[in-house]
């Protein structure tokens, strides 16, 4: 489905529980699965705004690049008349492919395009590619893990520089039984603080020589494969664990008002901890969890345990419990979205109501630009390509994270 269809799809399954629910209240578990849906129709929306503004841009550059081999190009048609399917895509369209990379090269241009090695030395074809020049798999296996933690935040997007939010306060005083013509007991709700969380820019670069940037299909693979790759890797580490100082976002573990649950030293164990966690979301705000964010090692621990008959309570290896059943490698914690990522630090577990609690905002998408006049490389034969976003992360409702930590 493309991106419209997704969107349409999204506010479908929204109407359908709404209709559900005709003459009566939504159930918590039917209020969540609304308020998911919103969001990703919301993102998506997003989405597709973005991909009309970047259409025009290219339209605007005209920019003519070659057929491809067996392709005829009929008058008038431009690479912009057919969408580009990645980032990395859209980037080499945007420059007008090998052709036009070469020119924007030899005329110290650069490009932008945006929507989308920290080491000194730039990525050149050296002495170890030398025997297998002519035919090379690029694609080298890194061991990165998988980036799915911003899957269970809010999204959403803004115009300014951050955003201002109102934080939920308490409530003092409650309900009772009164006799008739008695003083009825007082609600307060404590008035809501105001808080200002401002984006935050994550990016990073990378050289290459000429040699492995006339190879367009490179720098495409460079873009999707490892620049994306890495960049929503530490926008995981800021959403989580950014100490808010300087550049720094404020993490979910880092915030003012997020719940603590200890697991107790003796009689209790991790699982019985996380459920702990899971009652006091809906003790406190009266939502219902809806994610659980796991370090891998917490998440072996439990995985592998097993009853006093040796039967893994998740399943063995060849079958579910007891035989029933068929193997799930991540099966879920307590019936939540389970997250396992080294994100997360070791005897340590996020979890809440989180598509609820929190936003992350982010601002022009992902950005890509390439240059070869930065710091005389012009005359090096060397093209630095740079990958950054702007991200705020709004928590309206701390209460609803919990941090537990495990013995």
């Amino acid at each position: 489905m493309n991106l419209k269809q997704q969107m349409e799809a999204a506010l479908r399954a929204a109407r359908e529980i709404a209709e559900g629910a005709k003459g009566r209240s939504f159930t918590d578990d039917e209020r969540a699965k609304v308020d998911e849906h919103l969001a990703k129709a919301d993102e998506l929306d997003g989405q597709i705004k973005a991909a009309a503004a970047d259409e025009a841009r290219m339209k605007r550059l005209g920019t003519l690049a070659p057929a491809a081999a067996g392709e005829e190009r009929k008058a008038g048609d431009t690479d912009s008349d057919k969408p580009a399917a990645t980032l990395g895509e859209h980037f080499a369209k945007n420059i007008g492919g090998a052709e036009g990379l070469l020119r924007l090269k030899e005329a110290g241009a650069r490009v932008s395009t945006p929507e989308y090695k920290a080491a000194t030395d730039p990525n050149a074809i050296g002495t170890d590619f030398a025997p297998v020049l002519t035919e090379v798999d690029r694609t080298i296996v890194r061991g990165f893990r998988r980036p799915t933690i911003t899957d269970l935040l809010g999204s959403g997007s803004l115009s300014g520089n951050a955003v201002t939010y109102y934080v939920e306060g308490g409530v003092e005083g409650g309900f009772a039984t009164v006799a008739e013509g008695a003083q009825k007991p007082q609600l307060h709700f404590i008035n809501p603080t105001t808080r200002t969380d401002a984006l935050k820019k994550i990016a990073a670069w990378f050289d290459t020589t000429d040699e492995m940037t006339e190879d367009l299909p490179y720098m495409v693979s460079e873009i999707n494969n490892r620049g994306l790759y890495l960049l929503s890797l530490a926008e995981e580490a800021q959403l989580l664990s950014g100490d808010g100082t300087g550049t720094n976002v404020l993490g979910l573990l880092n915030r003012s008002g997020v719940q603590s649950v200890a697991q107790a030293a003796t009689g209790d164990s991790p699982q019985d901890a996380i459920f702990r966690g899971l009652t006091a979301v809906q003790t406190a705000t009266g939502l219902t969890a809806d994610g659980i964010i796991m370090n891998p090692l917490d998440y072996q621990a439990l995985r592998l345990s097993k009853d006093a008959n040796g039967q893994y309570f998740g399943g063995g290896f060849f079958s579910g419990e007891y035989g029933n059943g068929g193997v799930s490698f991540q099966p879920p914690v307590w019936g939540q979205t389970t997250i396992v990522s080294a994100a997360v630090p070791a005897k340590t577990v996020v979890l809440g109501a989180l598509k609820a609690a929190t936003t992350v905002y982010r601002k022009g998408g992902v950005r890509v630009e390439s240059t070869n006049s930065d710091l005389g490389k012009f005359t090096k034969n060397i093209v630095t390509t740079r990958i950054e976003e702007r991200v705020a992360l709004a928590v309206r409702i701390p209460s609803a994270v919990v941090k537990v930590t495990l013995q």
